[in-house]
């Protein structure tokens, strides 16, 4: 006799390799995602060509960076208000890279998550992707008591959109092939606030940054903490479970 399951018992979560990569330099890290990367469109292309496919594998990493700007493929460089000098002098890289958006900074303080999944394991829908890690942001927020919101056709998080208050929490900007998916967002929870003056971030004029110490008037906030929140509401949104990753690509 057919029993009706739950959900949950019907369908297994789909496994992610979680992998905390610490303070790790922006090229490095950009080399290893694209590695990931490669290897899983590369399966994808090997599946094609046989009659039991493999199942494509997941991955997230954390990492932080030491003081980068980014740039991403339809960025205007003009965005970035320092010369090469300055940079220099102020120990700042700077990178043209594969994501979209603009320009943002990354740097201490900062909690960066690279999702590389394979969204053909999830869905086919890179609008509802960029959503669904907003929705993770929003509701990491909400834990702290503070209502993240959307800005209309500007991606990330932000607090009180729609006023003249209005500053951004949490920056996005995805690459996405075969539907396998690179980079991803950078949520401000420690940052000296004074690094973005030198940007003018995602190129938006006008409008502030935020920090989640800021907000809460707070000297420090336990980074580890906030990663667990992001691991529990990204693995509900998504339907997937974290496991820590056992070997490196």
């Amino acid at each position: 006799m057919f029993v009706n399951l739950p959900f949950t018992f019907l369908f297994m979560n789909k496994i992610i390799q979680l992998e905390d990569l610490g303070l790790k330099e922006f090229a490095e890290t950009w080399a290893y995602q694209e590695s990931i990367f490669k290897q899983i469109v590369e399966l994808k292309t090997k599946n094609r060509q046989v009659e039991v496919p493999l199942e494509t594998p997941n991955y997230f990493l954390f990492v932080e960076h030491p003081h980068v700007y980014t740039l991403g493929k339809s960025g205007d460089v003009s965005n970035l208000l320092l010369t090469e000098k300055q940079l220099e002098a102020k120990g700042i890289t700077f990178f043209k890279i594969n994501r979209g958006g603009d320009i943002t900074y990354h740097g201490p303080g900062q909690i960066v998550g690279y999702p590389i999944l394979d969204l053909e394991n999830f869905f086919t829908d890179i609008h509802k992707y960029l959503r669904f890690l907003e929705e993770v942001i929003i509701l990491v927020l909400r834990d702290y008591g503070l209502e993240g919101a959307r800005s209309p056709g500007e991606t990330g998080v932000w607090l009180d959109v729609g006023t003249p208050f209005a500053r951004k929490i949490c920056a996005m900007g995805v690459r996405a092939s075969r539907w396998v998916t690179m980079h991803g967002f950078a949520l401000n929870v420690n940052v000296d606030l004074g690094y973005f003056d030198n940007i003018i971030p995602c190129g938006i004029r006008g409008k502030a940054v935020t920090s989640l110490h800021v907000e809460l008037k707070e000297r420090h906030i336990d980074e580890s903490a906030v990663k667990v929140k992001i691991q529990k509401h990204f693995q509900d949104l998504f339907q997937a479970e974290f496991v820590d990753s056992l070997s490196k690509i």
